[in-house]
């Protein structure tokens, strides 16, 4: 079973990249070209019959940014469902809501390289532009895969 980059998703996959949404261009110019660490992401990658937001082979990480669509009832229980699947293939899901990216960029580029294993990125890529680290007060929490965000109101 071919889960990688499936041939019938290709022609959906690359419209997705042509038609990135505000907050996935915005954090594409800060993973793109192993800038962060070194480490290589791909953006609309397929696993299975979901198409990641970003994914990060050496890491076996999965970045998904979610916007209002994924506030309905049935979004957040086919985001449990997707990550749960990928999380049965060794993928780490990280989620971000759209608003983190433009209000806290470095505490999201903080939190994903928090992930990253021990192992050093190849000495072929090219550096990683110094950044001051994030502080915990303005570190955003990334919404582990396993415990959806909690919205609306309580009962």
């Amino acid at each position: 079973m071919l889960l990688n980059n499936r041939s019938a998703l290709r022609t959906y996959r690359k419209e997705l990249r042509n038609n990135l949404t505000p907050a996935e261009a915005k954090l594409w110019t800060q993973l793109k070209g192993s800038q962060l660490d070194g480490r290589k992401f791909r953006r609309q990658h397929s696993v299975g019959r979901y198409i990641l937001d970003f994914y990060c082979p050496a890491e076996r990480l999965a970045i998904e940014l979610d916007g209002g669509v994924h506030d309905t009832a049935d979004a957040q229980a086919y985001d449990r469902e997707r990550d749960m699947f990928l999380q049965a293939l060794g993928i780490k899901v990280l989620r971000f809501e759209n608003r983190l990216v433009f209000q806290q960029l470095e505490g999201v580029l903080a939190e994903v390289k928090s992930q990253f294993g021990d192992h050093p990125a190849p000495a072929t890529t090219p550096a990683t532009p110094a950044t001051t680290p994030a502080t915990p007060a303005t570190t955003p929490a990334a919404t582990p895969a396993t415990t959806p965000p909690l919205r609306g109101t309580p009962p």
